[in-house]
């Protein structure tokens, strides 16, 4: 397996990928009914492409299947993008304008619980290399890939002089790879207390992923560690 860094020249590729083996399948997405295995979804896809622009994302490539085809097969991808403080507001307010319902519900969850629980605020940093999005093909899940993304995507961060690893995993799966690369639970979203104003769910989300988590990792520094330590 071959891991490099992806560019925007890699972007109809990666979009390929998520159609096929994240996109229907993601606990938050499957719970809203936002798309099918294989097809598109402008909304989701325009904020993937968003993490690409940043240049900090990492994709596995079957070396073999290269070799034999001539042709590089993505196997898992990880977004990166950076984030600022606003961005999260300002994602926030242009939501209203999307005209996907199902996306609506996902991000403003999403976004909501960023700014209740605010990691900028708790750290003072100026900004936050955000872990937003990882996926393996299923037909290679089980050989360590994910890990090895995550492992990268954080020499990428330190590399790249950043303090803050964030990533709002929704999947106990994704919970559990970053907890084990030495993320911490900042904050908690049980789907079965996010409702609407008659206390119906919004997203029903399938049994076993029960709550969004925010986490974040700390690095590049012993004065962030000493200072979360000290709280």
């Amino acid at each position: 397996m071959e891991y490099k860094m992806i560019g925007p020249e890699h972007c109809d590729q990666v979009l390929e990928h998520l159609r096929r083996n994240f996109f229907a399948d993601e606990p938050l997405n499957k719970a809203a009914g936002l798309c099918q295995n294989g097809s598109s979804c402008p909304a989701l896809e325009a904020h993937c492409a968003e993490a690409i622009m940043d240049r900090m994302s990492v994709m596995a490539v079957d070396a073999r299947d290269a070799k034999e085809k001539g042709s590089c097969k993505i196997v898992g991808v990880v977004l990166n993008g950076i984030l600022k403080p606003g961005d999260t507001a300002k994602a926030l307010s242009k939501l209203d304008t999307n005209g996907d319902a199902d996306f609506r519900k996902i991000f403003d969850l999403l976004h909501r619980h960023n700014l209740q629980h605010n990691l900028f605020e708790h750290f003072d940093v100026e900004c936050m290399f955000d872990v937003r999005i990882l996926s393996v093909d299923s037909s290679y899940r089980g050989q360590g890939i994910a890990n090895e993304l995550v492992k990268r995507s954080v020499a990428v961060a330190r590399k790249n002089g950043f303090r803050l690893l964030k990533a709002d995993a929704t999947g106990i799966f994704s919970q559990k790879i970053f907890r084990s690369h030495g993320f911490v639970v900042f904050s908690e979203q049980p789907y079965s207390k996010y409702t609407d104003g008659d206390g119906q769910v919004i997203l029903p989300v399938e049994a076993p992923h029960i709550k969004m988590q925010q986490l974040y990792k700390a690095i590049c520094g012993t004065d962030q560690e000493e200072k979360e330590q000290a709280r």
